[in-house]
């Protein structure tokens, strides 16, 4: 009974440790959803229809960072689909210039 114990207890620390290790790698960036071909000029409420249009057109969709105005293209757009040239919260994991959203937030 004693050892059957002490396994569930170390198979809960592994766990633990594995949630932790993957929570690390998500960042929480606040920024304006935007297109490629407007960057940091389209990062702004008053841009929304000029980002859905250039989205339709091809163009990329992007994040503009509030902090520096770094501009994050977007892994998979379709989870920001409806939040074009709005101000969100975006949680995923960013690798140099692109960002893999996994949650957004309306700011």
């Amino acid at each position: 009974m004693r050892n059957l114990l002490l396994v569930c207890l170390a198979v809960c620390v592994l766990f633990m440790f594995v949630g932790v290790t993957f929570a690390a790698d998500a960042t929480t960036v606040n920024g304006y959803v935007s297109d490629s071909k407007c960057g940091a000029k389209g990062a702004n409420a008053g841009a929304a229809d000029c980002t859905k249009k250039c989205i339709k057109e091809g163009a990329k969709m992007v994040v503009v960072t509030d902090e520096d105005q770094k501009v994050l293209t977007v892994d998979n757009p379709k989870k920001l689909t409806g939040y074009e040239g709005h101000h969100v919260a975006v949680t995923g994991k960013v690798s140099g210039d692109s960002i893999h959203v996994d949650s957004v937030k309306m700011l």
